[in-house]
């Protein structure tokens, strides 16, 4: 009977350890999936919850919360721990760099682009790179790859493709001409020299495409990436001046010239080649070409009066050389913001944004945003549009339809998205269609 109650007493003991484990892990769970239904409560609410491009799509069944996919992210907050399984947060704020589905142990994690209610326009492309049309390739951000290290990746895979079908007994002039000098081109570039074929690199503006058009100061790159001919570029946290030296001294080095201020206008077919025409009106012959063109290359216009003074751009190349200047920023997604606090230490910065409230901003620039109005260093004027821009002024539109605001300022910079080519590219005859929801990378 003592040996009974003895080993009763042992095994209620275990049992009843086994019930505190059991409620702390339940507690920290529910207490865990808590905090993330808040932050998915006030993403939704700062218009981050909806992804915007690439994105992470979570197999619950597949899930077992090992955490590997939020360990492995570089950003912030974009994927929680919900009720045991993995969930998006800021899905808008997903750079698609793929860490948190190559992490993924159980392999739960699809990178998709657009929603079921939000589509994206993009050129149809194969396995290879290829669109509709043979021999006409495309990579990087045109074709739904943003980020650097995988634009970097598609330029240099997209290459290999060409390199497998390419016959090297034709009349064109190149066997590849690249459109677009930034990522993507460059990689092709490097990859083209690295298997001798007879290449051009076309770019619009300078060498560096979307990345030359990035404030000075503004991080452009996260993680590691592999350049054909020089290796493993290891640099993190990489500002837009380092990379542009890195690959201007790559490209030195191996005698890869890239002709700039050549912008395409045409690329057309014929007899089994393609000519490519710019805007200069040259002419090149070529049996393949790669599309690494960026869905920005073409900035969004306002349509007001006043838009083709001199004193507005679309970009800010170096805010650190205009200091004593009353300037109108107008926009209100990260770009627009990062200039806004940037020329606000040596400017009277003022800002115009259309809607109520900021939505979609990074937080690192949400706070900086706040930080900079509560020190009134920047003015933001909420539910306003321009009307008319003037040579010392901007004229704003209300929201609310009272009495128009004239602006006094010297330089305007207008941050209003990009648009995608599509003209350019249906005019090739590439098809464009929307992609709600569909899968980019899938296991």
């Amino acid at each position: 009977m003592e040996l009974f109650l003895e080993k009763f007493a042992v095994y209620s003991v275990a049992i009843l350890l086994c019930m505190v484990v059991v409620f702390i892990y339940l507690w920290k769970q529910r207490r865990d999936s808590k905090k993330v239904d808040e932050k998915i409560a006030r993403a939704k609410l700062e218009g981050m919850y909806e992804p915007v491009s690439l994105h992470p799509v979570v197999d619950e069944g597949s899930c077992i919360r090992t955490g590997a996919c939020i360990a492995a992210c570089p950003e912030k907050d974009i994927l929680g721990i919900r009720n045991g399984k993995a969930t998006t947060i800021n899905a808008s704020q997903c750079i698609g760099h793929g860490a948190c589905f190559h992490a993924c142990p159980t392999q739960a994690i699809t990178l998709c682009i657009g929603t079921e209610t939000r589509g994206v326009e993009l050129p149809q492309i194969n396995q290879n790179f290829e669109s509709n049309i043979p021999g006409i390739f495309i990579a990087g951000e045109l074709g739904g790859m943003g980020l650097i290290r995988n634009a970097v990746e598609q330029g240099k895979q997209s290459v290999e493709n060409i390199v497998k079908s390419l016959k090297k007994n034709h009349a064109a002039d190149y066997d590849l001409v690249i459109v677009g000098a930034g990522p993507a081109g460059i990689a092709a570039a490097l990859m083209a020299k690295k298997h001798q074929l007879r290449f051009l690199l076309l770019e619009q503006d300078t060498l560096g495409g979307t990345v030359f058009t990035f404030p000075r100061s503004k991080i452009v790159m996260t993680s590691a990436m592999e350049l054909p001919l020089y290796g493993k570029v290891k640099l993190s946290e990489t500002s837009k001046s380092e990379l542009l030296t890195l690959w201007k001294d790559v490209l030195k080095k191996h005698d890869i010239r890239v002709k700039e201020n050549a912008k395409v206008e045409a690329v057309v077919a014929e007899n089994e080649h393609f000519r490519v025409e710019t805007m200069g009106g040259e002419k090149f012959s070529a049996k393949t070409v790669l599309l690494a063109i960026g869905r920005r290359g073409t900035p969004r216009k306002l349509g007001v009066p006043g838009e083709t003074l001199e004193k507005v751009a679309y970009r800010l190349l170096e805010p650190e050389a205009i200091t004593g200047k009353d300037i109108m920023i107008i926009g209100g997604g990260d770009s627009a913001i990062e200039s806004a606090v940037m020329l606000a230490e040596t400017n009277n910065v003022t800002l115009s944004y259309r809607s109520e409230s900021f939505s979609r901003l990074k937080p690192k620039n949400h706070d900086a945003i706040r930080t900079a109005m509560a020190a009134e260093k920047v003015r933001v004027l909420f539910n306003t549009s321009p009307a008319e821009i003037t040579r010392d002024a901007v004229v704003l539109t209300p929201a609310s339809g009272d009495e128009r605001l004239t602006i006094k300022n010297n330089l305007v910079y207008i941050f209003a998205g990009g648009e995608l080519p599509t003209q350019f590219l249906q005019k090739i005859g590439l098809e464009i269609t929307k992609k709600y929801g569909e899968a980019i990378l899938k296991h």
